[in-house]
């Protein structure tokens, strides 16, 4: 596989970067947009639009791979990587070019840890970067071999996998209640996100407005699903706001995670950072600690750990810690695709949940790129992406789901040797 040419733009990401400090400081909504002054270094206000880059490489054959660079929505939250300049990278890609274009690379795996490790005046490429060029790598190779990027992965990490489709997660933004129903409609296998990133306004002083609204889920999806063998599990987001309002006392936070799953009944609850220690190592020991009160109280909630687990090296600290039962594997945050690989086999092999998780503020692209590594690696489910209107994001995932294990299937059903065993 050569690559004769690396041409790189900027396009649009689809949703928007959000300064999370400031939110969670008690920003107000000013229409779409919010009020105040940014807290996090970097942001120019606290809701900006998204920027990525397109990676286009062109290959001696003529064909053309194409990847995504996307950082995600909380930018410098979480010790996650500063805010992208998709400016910037373009200058980064364009001094990477050379790298790209002097090799004849003879597999993905092999190529991405190169370009993952690789280090220019002194540091790492940014996240995004690696992430974006990676997948155009990985898009290349399938290109190269007349095969999926799913059925790539799957031969260069002997992951075994069947390739079908993996179950999908899906965003409710602030709407959360008619995306709710568009959610039910189209049965969407986990729900609802939710964003509950402010105590005030979305969580209440002591819990009562998250109580009410997962009461309300509940009810909601019995009242108006079109048949009873649908029961999708229930996983929201509480970016720390539980800690907030309940503080360090894990046995309020176990209690309150309770009553919360009594809500969610009859249907499975995931809460995912109900609190931010600060760092990794603290988030590692509060997690542990917190799994091991829900356990010996016999609270049927299943902990997911987002914030400080950004890389390779925090999933296996959380994993070894047994800090989590759902690993969120951020894919923009882990940079290069074969990092979020790892990461995904990792915890499986650990008996951990893996989830193939991301933004809502990467692209159709990248989405894309993230159905054929979950489906690669036998994730448990998949985040439905980019955008928080829910259609757009289960249409990328979804539809390229479908598509790859279509042709899997065909594949297999086909004599050896015939031409759709090599086609793409």
């Amino acid at each position: 596989m050569r690559i004769q040419d690396v041409v790189c733009v900027p396009v649009r990401s689809g949703f928007y970067r959000d300064d999370q400090a400031a939110i969670r400081a008690g920003a107000g909504h000013d229409g779409w947009l919010y009020a105040g002054a940014p807290l996090t270094p970097g942001f120019r206000a606290i809701r900006e639009p998204g920027e990525a880059v397109s990676v286009l490489l062109v290959l001696d054959d003529g064909q053309v791979a194409v990847g995504d660079c996307a950082e995600v929505q909380y930018s410098g939250a979480g010790g996650r990587a500063p805010v992208f300049s998709s400016a910037e990278a373009v200058n980064v890609i364009a001094r990477l070019a050379p790298v790209l274009t002097s090799a004849e690379w003879t597999d993905f795996r092999s190529a991405a840890e190169h370009i993952d490790r690789y280090v220019a005046d002194g540091d790492r490429l940014a996240p995004a970067v690696r992430y974006g060029v990676t997948q155009a790598l990985l898009h290349a190779r399938s290109l190269d071999q007349g095969l999926t990027m799913a059925e790539v992965v799957r031969e260069e990490y002997s992951t075994g996998a069947e390739l079908v489709p993996v179950p999908i997660y899906a965003q409710t933004g602030d709407d959360r209640y008619t995306n709710v129903d568009k959610m039910i409609m189209k049965e969407v296998d986990v729900l609802p996100h939710g964003l509950i990133n402010h105590v005030a306004t979305k969580l209440g002083a002591n819990g009562e407005l998250l109580r009410d609204y997962v009461s309300w889920l509940s009810r909601r999806i019995l009242a108006v699903r079109s048949s009873p063998a649908y029961s999708p599990r229930l996983h929201i987001d509480t970016y720390g706001t539980i800690g907030l309002a309940f503080g360090t006392d894990l046995q309020r936070v176990a209690d309150y995670l309770a009553l919360l799953s009594e809500c969610a009944a009859p249907f499975k609850l995931s809460v995912e950072h109900p609190i931010d220690a600060g760092s990794r190592d603290a988030q590692v020991e509060v997690y542990a600690a917190l799994r091991a009160v829900l356990r010996a109280k016999g609270v049927p909630v299943d902990l997911v750990v987002d914030e400080w687990c950004n890389t390779l090296e925090d999933i296996e600290a959380f994993v070894a810690a047994a800090a989590a039962d759902v690993i969120h594997v951020k894919m923009p945050d882990l940079g290069g695709v074969n990092n979020t690989i790892e990461a995904l086999l990792h915890v499986k092999r650990n008996g951990l949940a893996a989830y193939c998780g991301g933004t809502c503020n990467e692209t159709d692209v990248s989405g894309r790129v993230s159905a054929h590594v979950a489906m690669a690696c036998d994730a448990d489910q998949v985040l439905a992406k980019p955008g928080m209107g829910v259609d757009e994001g289960l249409m990328v995932v979804g539809n390229e789901m479908a598509r790859v294990a279509a042709l899997a299937r065909s594949r297999t059903q086909s004599r050896p040797g015939s031409p759709s065993e090599r086609a793409t």
